[in-house]
């Protein structure tokens, strides 16, 4: 671990992690490696299961004909944890059992054959919490279902997985308990642009605790975590992170947080509710139609309907977008899923006109350095130079870079693809002149 980061008891929170140092806005706190993870099914099929980078064609195994893989080096480097996978993955198809279940199979499984986990964690899965005690039966009776799933699925393995059972932790070995730790202490593995990729978990890193504001993001290369601080911390602060999305209202991220982590947020985001009038600002019988919208666009957007989602879009903001400022949250998600609709359908122009409208909306809601801002400006900056928009572009690249050098440091591959554009942008206009 880190020298600048302790284990400690945060007051009202319990187990938490703080500094023992200062720490300078943009300085890396930590990095770590899961003890174990999965891409998500949704992603399953352009993304390789081994180091977690996207390709259009990727190797399938020839035995469970659903894991895949860049080349033979990434599939021959994760062969000895997709063995028992596959095993059981062929014993039970066509079915594919969810993320939290083969996230859960994957961990035992790794703690079965290595020695991860270890005394070096500050924090062991033992020690994890699975909030059984506090669910409501109706969630109990889900995460039954998910543990019976989990034991249906090992069937193939329970002969070797009994002879190391000793190595497991003594809560791993019920089903139930284990996929409470897992689905209050997993974290979503995303990719440099905040798509979601994978979900893992990173037994030390389950000690930060949530604040809508917080004073570090996680960024991801491949499957390796990064926690980055976004303000400067003084020691003996607290390290925090959001769990979930900020870009909602008060009641609704509440609501979130207790249903899936099981405590109430009282933040200063959260007990001041200082975005709630602006999210809801307009008036409330045309804001109403694009709330109203959003089970369709979600439909829409999971079935890569983009022209139909377009149409949804466009006839929504005709029809009530001009009572409306562009800051009202449910404006926003319709103007950004008309950016989603318009890449999709190779409509560069309303694609950028769009995004541009966001750029301030964006800054509002997510003050700098956020890397959800940075990773919007970038963007807009992508759909301007394509358009040969090239000062404009520099531009916004520029702005893109000040964000994202802090959030995802100067190395990261997202970073470093910046600073390509940025060189592009530069080289076009020296020729220009």
């Amino acid at each position: 671990m880190a020298p600048k980061v302790e284990r400690f008891v945060s007051p009202g929170k319990g187990n938490g992690l703080r500094a023992t140092a200062s720490i300078r806005r943009g300085e890396l706190v930590y990095s770590a490696d899961p003890l174990a993870a999965c891409v998500s099914l949704k992603q399953s099929k352009n993304t390789c299961h081994h180091c977690f980078s996207r390709h259009e064609t990727l190797l399938r195994c020839s035995q469970c004909k659903m894991a895949r893989y860049c080349n033979i080096t990434c599939q021959k480097q994760a062969w000895p944890v997709h063995k028992s996978e596959c095993k059981c993955l062929r014993s039970i198809l066509p079915r594919i059992p969810t993320d939290s279940v083969r996230l859960a199979a994957r961990i035992i499984f790794a703690l079965c054959t290595t020695s991860k986990g270890s005394s070096e964690e500050l924090y062991s899965l033992e020690e994890h919490e699975s909030h059984l005690s506090s669910m409501s039966e109706q969630k109990k009776e889900g995460l039954s279902q998910l543990a019976s799933m989990l034991q249906l699925y090992l069937q193939q393995e329970l002969p070797t997985l009994d002879q190391a059972s000793s190595s497991l932790p003594p809560s791993c070995r019920d089903p139930l308990c284990l996929m409470g730790k897992v689905i209050c202490n997993c974290f979503t593995i995303s990719d440099g642009e905040l798509q979601e990729i994978g979900v893992g978990l990173y037994p030390s890193l389950s000690l930060l605790n949530h604040d809508c504001g917080p004073n570090c993001v996680m960024v991801f290369e491949g499957t390796k975590l990064h926690l980055r601080a976004v303000k400067d911390i003084k020691s003996g602060d607290e390290l925090t992170v959001s769990y979930i999305d900020s870009l909602e209202l008060v009641d609704v991220r509440r609501k979130q947080l207790e249903e899936q982590y099981h405590f109430t947020c009282t933040c200063h985001r959260c007990n001041s509710r200082d975005k709630d009038v602006i999210m809801l600002s307009g008036e409330e019988a045309a804001w109403r139609l694009f709330k109203d919208a959003m089970p369709r666009l979600d439909g829409l957007r999971a079935e890569s309907n983009w022209q139909e989602l377009l149409n949804l879009c466009k006839r929504s903001l005709s029809t009530a977008g001009d009572d409306v400022p562009d800051e009202n949250l449910y404006k926003l998600k319709m103007m950004d899923a008309a950016v989603d609709a318009c890449v999709q359908l190779g409509l560069w122009g309303e694609a950028l006109a769009f995004g541009l409208r966001t750029l301030p909306v964006y800054r509002l809601y997510f003050p700098d350095p956020h890397p959800v801002h940075g990773v919007q400006l970038m963007r807009v900056g992508k759909l301007q130079h394509y358009l040969e928009h090239v000062t404009d572009a520099l531009d916004t690249f520029r702005q893109a870079f000040e964000i994202l050098k802090v959030t995802h440091g100067d190395t990261h591959p997202l970073t470093y693809e910046l600073k390509m554009k940025m060189e592009e942008c530069r080289c076009e206009l020296n020729q220009s002149q």
